[in-house]
């Protein structure tokens, strides 16, 4: 029996849906904690492409249980959609195969008009950048408690009048602050009453749910969205999403004790990228950065925005490992980096000729950082092939000796193409002795 958190070391789009495919093959149970629609994790299997936003990407496997935790913010329109797309090729999901926490709040019509509205009243270069799935709005419904969780969408009444309270105030601020349209409640009512018809199967207590299979000995996954960089707390705010995405969030966002967690770790591009807006001390605006965008194919899965990119960032790294106490480091995209010639990690960040080994948590300060680097050998040899470390060229293996230096800590796992098959798995935390 083992439990295991995986979670982005960057700004996000580090690869994880990969990695929790890669590893559901040795878990039993897959729960999702945090974040809503506003992730995109993107897999490989066979030639197909699945992208998925709310669903725990081990639903590809047939005889695992899914859940999704009370840390999630979920838009239930959006999750039937993915579970018709999935239907469609094949793959029944039934509420044997996934489960839903009761105590998950709900995304509503009037988060994302409210997302809409606030990002379009912002003045150029005061915007965040969001999705726009209304994720920040729903989370501050849950904070100042007028949050609809899926136990009230299951209560007729308490869910109208919860939903009728809420649209006074929200109604007031469309007409009389943004200008925008109103809403109405008998819509939405009808609306989310189809919804708690078809979701309340697969509506459970999840917390009750980890901690019998826990008990039973199997094999626990717990999948993060985003990254350590877009934490609430410990990331470049206000450029950061609503939600916990270190690991501690796993524990909140789903009903584990911080004990009962075995290991950590931490998903690593061998390159960065970030979506949006925000500070990005290695950001290239070169014709390395056009072909490090071009040759990873960076679009962001869930909004299709092309991915700023830059070299591998060490002091990130070295911040996601203090924060989430990362026991082992996942690199994925290392195949990216061939013929790129000579490459470069930021090993501090010069602030106004101050030394940074953090990110500094003066927005001002993070966007005026200046990275210090550290020079190594490129390589020019395809890597895709790679089915072993020894497969990898010197040079290549080098580099990432360089990131476990940097980071402090082993590297578990090197991802070499998109495939399932392109995974060097050199340590599973599923595996105790």
């Amino acid at each position: 029996m083992a439990t295991t958190v995986v979670i982005g070391t960057q700004w996000g789009d580090e690869g994880k849906g990969k990695i929790v495919d890669l590893l559901t093959g040795h878990a039993d149970v897959i729960v999702r904690f945090q974040g809503g629609n506003n992730a995109g994790h993107t897999l490989v299997v066979e030639g197909k492409k699945f992208i998925f936003h709310l669903i725990p990407s081990g639903i590809l496997y047939g005889d695992k249980l899914c859940a999704i935790g009370n840390g999630v913010v979920l838009d239930p329109k959006v999750l039937i959609e993915e579970m018709d797309e999935l239907a469609a090729n094949g793959l029944s999901v039934t509420p044997e195969h996934l489960k839903i926490s009761y105590n998950t709040h709900l995304i509503m019509p009037y988060h994302r008009a409210m997302d809409h509205a606030r990002e379009a009243a912002k003045a150029e270069g005061k915007k965040i950048g969001t999705t726009g799935r209304g994720i920040g709005p729903c989370y501050e419904d849950k904070i100042v408690r007028n949050g609809i969780k899926i136990a009230d969408l299951l209560d007729p009444e308490l869910f109208r009048d919860k939903l009728e309270e809420n649209l006074k105030y929200k109604n007031f601020l469309f007409k009389e602050l943004f200008g925008t349209d109103t809403l109405d409640a008998d819509g939405i009512y009808a609306e989310y009453q189809k919804y708690a018809e078809k979701l309340a199967p697969y509506a459970a207590n999840v917390s009750v749910l980890i901690d019998d299979a826990r008990k039973e000995g199997k094999n626990i996954l717990f999948e993060g969205a985003q990254g350590t960089q877009l934490d609430i707390d410990h990331g470049t705010y206000p450029f950061v999403t609503s939600s916990n995405t270190i690991a501690g969030g796993a524990c909140c966002g789903s009903g584990i004790g911080p004990s009962k967690i075995d290991t950590t770790l931490g998903i690593c591009k061998a390159y960065t990228t970030r979506v949006g807006e925000g500070p990005f001390p290695t950001e290239l605006f070169d014709e390395t950065g056009d072909k490090l965008q071009k040759q990873g194919v960076e679009f962001g899965a869930t909004t299709g925005r092309r991915r700023r990119c830059g070299w591998l960032d060490g002091v990130v790294l070295q911040d996601a490992v203090r924060l989430n106490g990362i026991d082992g480091l996942v690199v994925t995209k290392l195949d990216v980096l061939s013929g790129l010639g000579g490459l470069k990690i930021c090993k501090a960040y010069d602030v106004e000729g101050r030394k940074f080994s953090y990110m500094p948590a003066n927005i001002r300060q993070a966007q005026a950082a200046r990275p210090v680097y550290r020079d190594i050998e490129g390589w020019e040899d395809d890597l895709s092939g790679a089915r072993s470390i020894e497969d990898l060229p010197l040079k290549a293996r080098n580099y990432l000796r360089a990131m476990e230096e940097i980071a402090g800590v082993p590297i578990s796992i090197v991802s070499v193409g998109p495939g399932r098959e392109q995974t060097l798995l050199l340590r599973n935390p599923f595996e105790t002795e």
